[in-house]
């Protein structure tokens, strides 16, 4: 049965696949209705040319060979040294803006040359309410990037100077500082007077020893210094991190050993 013999409704199925070895081989199978429900399999091969026009050769049954189910084949599944490159069925119509433009009938001229395919996919592209088959991948990619480019041109664009990057800070610090911002956000909020120079460098370390079993901030204010004047002389005194959280475990842990 020829394609060209058959209404547009009586199409159920197509399939096409392209040999993974010759890329120019495909191959169709094309399932017709008939009367009283009954089904016809159709199997054609094609050589698509990119210098001559296309032909269609004679073709004994092949994909069959290794039964499938044609309702269940998609685009992607592998049958010996074919691949599906287009689906469709009558109850599932195809995303047509995948399609390869090879097989795009309003874009390539030479599907003309052979009716017995193209006939098919002109029939599934009017039956279809997708939207057309005019828009190849390129053209989808490229809508895509309109968008994108839009979405880039709404957004907020921030006043940053690039070229000055800010300092690194180390993530115990930068989840210490959280907290201290939500559990003390008055004392964050207000600017304080910068500690006298010789104050900060009369600061010891048996100064910063009696104060280890305090948070940091209460910490800073009994020695009358900022946090980062107190992290600065932290780390002079080879301190990586405020010891108050790992003491406070450690006092955890006696008292549980001692019940």
């Amino acid at each position: 049965m020829d394609s060209s013999d058959c209404e547009p409704h009586l199409l159920r199925s197509l399939l096409v696949f392209k040999n993974t070895i010759n890329q120019e081989l495909i191959r169709s199978l094309h399932v017709y209705r008939l009367d009283e429900g009954k089904e016809n399999e159709v199997e054609r091969e094609f050589v698509l040319s990119a210098s001559e026009p296309y032909v269609e050769l004679s073709a004994d049954p092949l994909l069959r060979l290794m039964k499938f189910p044609v309702s269940q084949v998609h685009e992607g599944h592998v049958n010996g040294c074919w691949v599906c490159i287009f689906a469709f069925q009558a109850n599932c119509p195809p995303n047509f803006t995948c399609i390869p433009s090879i097989l795009s009938v309003s874009r390539n001229r030479k599907l003309k040359a052979i009716p017995a395919l193209a006939n098919d996919l002109q029939m599934i592209f009017e039956l279809s309410n997708k939207k057309p088959l005019q828009r190849s991948g390129e053209e989808t990619c490229q809508g895509s990037n309109d968008n994108n480019h839009q979405l880039i041109r709404s957004s907020p664009v921030l006043d940053l100077d690039l070229n000055s990057l800010p300092c690194p800070v180390p993530m115990s610090e930068s989840l210490e500082d959280q907290e201290i911002g939500r559990s003390l956000p008055g004392i964050m909020e207000k600017k304080k007077k910068r500690a006298p120079s010789e104050h900060v460098a009369n600061i010891a370390l048996s100064d910063l020893a009696k104060y280890f079993d305090l948070p940091i901030v209460e910490a800073s204010r009994n020695l009358n210094v900022g946090l980062t004047v107190l992290k600065k002389k932290c780390r002079e005194f080879g301190i990586p991190r405020w010891p108050h959280r790992k003491i406070k475990s450690l006092d955890g842990l006696i008292r549980d050993l001692q019940i």
